[in-house]
């Protein structure tokens, strides 16, 4: 959704005036040549995400040894990715295939408004998944006590509803404007309601990525502290996590805050690809490769089958 282009499909108003009611996706279009090796690409991407978060959720489900609560919010982390992933791929795909770019102003800010919500919910769970390690850092002997399963079920709520007010009321908004007599347009919305839809990304995202810092600074402060044969103990229980939180708010940052002279269609397109398709995809993969439990979670229920 970053770059449309309205289609010369008009309704008449009241006024007598026209107003486009279709919009149509410029996608890759500007890459005729290479349309079948995209859609082979990316349905290769999607399969990818799919399994390798399907596969995470299924282990710790499964396994009585990762019945905890850091495995508990990495299952629920894994649907969000599925959830995230499963709001622009598939219509990227349909693009690909059918060559019908076509979309009206209502799917447009609805896909959109999901894509937000979810956004907004990755961030927070993070943050959740952030504090969790930190009382297991931080506080060892009180983290059973702390970490009980309705806090847990309390903060993944929380997590996944976090941004529906929010995000309802921008589509609401976006659906609301009129676009008259336009018929090329970077971005779907107006410039104000662009630069709303910024400030409410910025604030969204600030608010969870100041917790993970507090939580990241208290897990450093503390781990310094130990003994050194603990401090690569503790710390790679961190790390997978830290990892994940680097590349989805790195990418994020680089996309929205960097100068306006920077800016192109390829490279956001690029950018967006990378923070919307290619963080879900290596996630499960970080997770899993630096995970002993995981690991040994897997090796179980192959030698199952």
């Amino acid at each position: 959704m970053q770059m449309s282009k309205m289609k010369y499909e008009e309704m008449e108003t009241e006024d007598n005036a026209s107003t486009v009611i279709q919009l149509v996706l410029l996608g890759f279009s500007d890459l005729p040549n290479l349309q079948a090796l995209l859609f082979g690409v990316f349905s290769i991407v999607y399969i990818t995400i799919l399994t390798g978060n399907s596969l995470i959720i299924i282990l710790t489900r499964l396994d009585p040894a990762q019945q905890k609560p850091m495995y508990f919010f990495l299952s629920n982390f894994s649907s969000l990715e599925i959830c995230y992933v499963s709001v622009t791929l598939p219509r990227i795909l349909v693009n690909l295939w059918t060559q019908d770019r076509r979309m009206s102003i209502l799917d447009c800010a609805t896909q959109m408004c999901f894509f937000l919500i979810l956004g907004t919910t990755e961030c927070f769970f993070l943050a959740v998944m952030a504090y969790d390690r930190c009382v297991a850092v931080c506080d060892p002997l009180h983290y059973p006590l702390v970490m009980t399963l309705k806090v847990c079920l309390q903060l993944a709520v929380g997590s996944w509803v976090s941004g529906i007010p929010v995000q309802i009321r921008q589509m609401c908004q976006i659906v609301s404007l009129h676009f008259c007599h336009s018929n090329q347009i970077n971005h779907f919305y107006t410039l104000a309601h662009e630069l709303s839809v910024y400030v409410v990304v910025l604030l969204v995202a600030a608010v969870p990525f100041m917790l993970i810092l507090a939580s990241y600074s208290k897990i450093i402060c503390s781990i310094l502290r130990l003994p050194t044969a603990r401090k690569a103990k503790d710390f790679s229980t961190c790390s997978s996590h830290l990892l994940v939180v680097l590349l989805f708010f790195g990418s994020a940052i680089i996309t929205y805050l960097r100068p306006t002279s920077s800016h192109s269609a390829g490279n956001d397109r690029l950018l967006s690809l990378f923070y919307t398709i290619v963080t879900p995809m290596i996630n499960p993969m970080i997770y899993s490769l630096r995970n002993k439990d995981v690991i040994a979670a897997l090796r179980k229920l192959l030698l199952k089958i």
